[in-house]
């Protein structure tokens, strides 16, 4: 069974914002004592923060669904909705956070970073906040924002100072062993280690983490092997160590060789030239291997390797390597640029910025108008167009905001199709110019006379109301005796 996991493709869904409530207060003798619809509460976020007792990505793999819980909607008598609980998903350090073409969206590294993955939506506002001088008991309320929906890739890449790479059965487990106190999987055969094992090292005063990656192989860099699925834990390391065997049993491969396979296989994968190398000739206590060693050193160190002759079996060399690497390590972390504290940039709009925009485009044949901008399509998701009333504040705040006047601009003309929000989720109507409604305007709650629609009992009452005013006519006409 899979243990460890380093790239899952997880899906997050934030909670929906609870609708508010339409409500009239209602007590003896008060039948009508003014709204008072409370608001909706606010939908959860999905939240991804590192915890450093998360070492993989396997609890994703298995459950890739993940949702934070709505808000819940307003009731009468001014009570809120509750908001809806945030969902804190923890991840190991070092965790790339990826849209699904590829591009970063957040780095967590350090314990306690977060990346706030999906907002829950607003929660919707009650008739009590709607209510104003010109509409005193608004019909309606606001209903809540759907959260959002992303589908994000998470990929680890090894928070370590030092990596260990070199070919399958190089000796790289046994040196993390008895470097550190890791107990990776040892054994006689290619790819014993499948995953990255980490491994805490003291040198003296420096202390440092040491990164054992799987086994690379010619053409590891385009896939083959493992090579490709771990390669990416080598980038955040700051020094490299070529751990050559010097006791293969194969006929064709050396440690010359060995080094300028390995050396290609991160060229080409790049992003690595920059790191300090150190070459280790591992498993000396073989007498074939001392001897081999011997002979290839000089011309490693010809080449400007640093070269050590280790046994990670006998413990032969270990402590001069060990205190090189901590020198090596002490110098990156000092070339390192000191972190500043995070600045917080207020970059406060325009006076004269709308947040919308009107383009004209031909669909068919007909024109069409579309109306892209944060507060538009925010107000549509949150009308209930089955109420006249919302419709006509909407129209209201949308004349208000200036879209009447740009779709003159754009040359719109009554009866014209106009489309808030993108192609794929817009609401579509035909245009015709209003101006601002007033409490005089307003009919009864919930309606707005801008929205002509039947009503049969209006209807009905309209005609009694005429068959009556005619009876009336009839009886005035006759004269007394």
């Amino acid at each position: 069974m899979t243990t460890f996991v380093d790239r899952v493709e997880l899906h997050v869904a934030a909670g929906n914002g609870g609708h508010g409530c339409a409500s009239v207060h209602r007590e003896k003798f008060k039948p009508l004592g003014g709204p008072d619809g409370g608001n909706g509460g606010r939908g959860g976020d999905v939240i991804l923060t590192v915890d450093q007792s998360v070492t993989t990505l396997l609890e994703y793999h298995h459950s890739p669904h993940r949702k934070a819980t709505n808000g819940k909607p307003g009731e009468g008598g001014n009570r809120s909705g509750k908001d809806g609980q945030d969902l804190v998903l923890p991840v190991p350090d070092g965790t790339v956070v990826l849209d699904r073409a590829g591009n970063v969206l957040a780095d967590l590294v350090g314990h306690g970073t977060s990346f706030v993955a999906a907002q829950g939506g607003r929660g919707g506002l009650g008739n009590a906040a709607l209510a104003s001088a010109r509409r005193k008991a608004p019909g309606f309320a606001l209903l809540g924002e759907p959260g959002d929906l992303h589908d994000i890739v998470l990929e680890l890449k090894t928070v370590a100072d030092v990596a260990l790479v070199g070919y399958p059965s190089a000796g790289k487990s046994s040196l993390i062993s008895v470097l550190s106190a890791a107990k990776p999987k040892i054994a006689d055969y290619p790819f014993t280690t499948l995953v990255p094992n980490l491994g805490v090292v003291t040198a003296g005063s420096t202390v440092y983490t040491i990164a054992d990656v799987p086994g690379l192989i010619p053409g590891a860099s385009q896939g083959r092997g493992l090579g490709l699925e771990f390669l990416r834990h080598v980038e955040r390391c700051s020094v490299l160590v070529h751990v050559l065997d010097t006791a293969t049993l194969e006929s064709d491969r050396d440690p010359a060789s060995d080094l300028d396979v390995i050396e290609a296989e991160l060229r080409e994968y790049g992003g690595l030239g920059d790191r300090p190398r150190i070459v280790v000739l591992n498993k000396i206590d073989v007498p074939d291997g001392k001897d081999l060693a011997e002979m290839v050193r000089p011309d490693l160190e010809a080449r400007g390797y640093r070269v050590f002759e280790v046994s990670a079996v006998a413990h032969t060399g270990l402590k001069e390597l060990s205190f090189a690497l901590a020198d090596l390590v002490g110098r990156a972390r000092a070339a390192k640029p000191k972190e500043e504290a995070t600045r917080i940039v207020i970059r406060p709009k325009a006076v004269d910025d709308a947040g919308f925009t009107v383009t004209r485009e031909e669909i068919d044949g007909e024109l069409l108008f579309r109306v892209r901008g944060e507060k538009p399509e925010r107000w549509v998701r949150q009308t209930d167009f089955n109420n006249d009333e919302a419709v006509g504040y909407l129209a209201d705040r949308l004349n208000r905001l200036g879209v009447e006047d740009e779709l003159m601009k754009a040359g719109a003309r009554s009866g014209d199709g106009v489309a808030i929000g993108p192609e794929e989720n817009a609401v579509v109507f035909d245009w015709e110019p209003s101006v601002t409604a007033g409490a005089e305007m307003l009919g009864r709650r919930g309606e707005d006379h801008r929205f002509e629609a039947p009503r049969p009992a209006a209807q009905r009452r309209r005609d009694r109301q005429a068959e009556r005013d005619e009876a009336t006519d009839e009886f005035e006409g006759f004269e007394p005796f």
